[in-house]
């Protein structure tokens, strides 16, 4: 069975690659983008997956670019995640149907607690099982 591709936004390079090698050591598909177009450029409506996305990037924040792609997507759950956050954009996260809200520095276990979360958020996707160590 196939696992579930997340999909990392974020721009900076060492974070992307600490969290992609993280998650691929859980064996999980990860494709990594440093910016909120590259990412819109591969995603295609309707894609089971799941989304990390950093808050704070260049151009536009990251709940912009949500909301531009039409959120809330139920069958790409959103883990947002800021090392500037606040109480508006937590709250506004949470009106975008953001699946998870995490501030960086982010543990290890806490954010696969937040995939495994989201994942089972999707609607009408196949449940692939997350890996666990």
């Amino acid at each position: 069975m196939r696992s579930p591709t997340i999909f990392i936004v974020d721009d900076d390079d060492a974070v992307r690659d600490s969290l992609k090698l993280l998650l691929e050591s859980y064996g999980m598909t990860v494709e990594d983008f440093g910016s909120a177009a590259q990412f819109k450029n591969r995603y295609r409506s309707g894609i089971c997956e799941c989304l990390i996305l950093d808050q704070h990037l260049p151009g536009v924040t990251g709940l912009d670019f949500l909301s531009s792609l039409g959120a809330p997507l139920p069958h790409l759950p959103v883990i947002l995640m800021t090392g500037r956050g606040d109480r508006a954009i937590r709250d506004r996260a949470a009106r975008l149907g953001v699946s998870a809200y995490l501030e960086k520095p982010i543990a290890d276990g806490r954010l696969m607690a937040a995939i495994r979360h989201a994942l089972e958020q999707r609607q009408g996707c196949n449940r692939e099982p997350v890996p666990t160590h």
